[in-house]
């Protein structure tokens, strides 16, 4: 019931979005959903994910050097 009274609160689309963003970072609780929704996260842009390595440098060796 308090999932539906943030809709009425934020609207159907607002609560839509935040509901794929809290899939995304696996919470699933109505405090996340209404902290999304007040600090507006739902209407930020999302990061691309990337699959590489975070930090790419010439002394950071991958898995290739250990075999």
């Amino acid at each position: 019931m308090g999932v539906l009274r943030l809709a009425k609160t934020f609207g159907a689309v607002r609560l839509d979005a935040a509901c794929e963003r809290a899939l995304e970072i696996n919470s699933y609780t109505y405090q996340s959903l209404h902290s999304i929704l007040k600090n507006g996260l739902d209407r930020q842009r999302r990061e691309a994910r990337t699959d590489g390595p975070a930090i790419t440098h010439p002394n950071i060796r991958g898995a290739g050097y250990f075999h």
